[in-house]
């Protein structure tokens, strides 16, 4: 199904394509320039994440968290978000660790989502 694109979805996505890190909601809201219904925004996102246009990270604070996809391949729709997200309990800012991770899990399991979160001082607030 083709989806209609709005003004709020591509700012939104602007907003999250230029951020260093991730964003929770609040973050978020705070850069749009028009008022945006708060149930609307997660549903632009929540949209996002399935159509794996972002990865959406819980953090330590039981906030959801986005970030662009960017070490995906949207041809081939192959998302690799088997990393680590890292949160500066400083600043706050969370931002995807380069790094993929391989789980070896028992036989007969395939994981479908993996959410690993380190908290700690990031390089500006050590």
């Amino acid at each position: 199904m083709k989806r209609r694109k709005t003004q709020s979805q591509e700012e939104i996505l602007t907003i999250l394509k230029d951020s260093k890190s991730a964003l929770n909601h609040d973050m978020l809201q705070a850069k749009l320039t028009k008022k945006v219904d708060r149930a609307t925004i997660y549903r632009i996102l929540n949209r996002f994440s399935d159509d794996g246009i972002v990865h959406k990270v819980i953090g330590d604070d039981g906030k959801q968290y986005f970030a662009f996809c960017l070490n995906c391949d949207e041809e081939k729709k192959q998302h690799t978000h088997n990393h680590f997200h890292f949160k500066c309990l400083k600043c706050g800012k969370m931002e995807c660790l380069k790094h993929e991770i391989d789980v070896s899990l028992p036989k007969g399991y395939t994981s479908e989502t993996f959410n690993g979160l380190i908290s700690g001082y990031c390089s500006d607030c050590s």
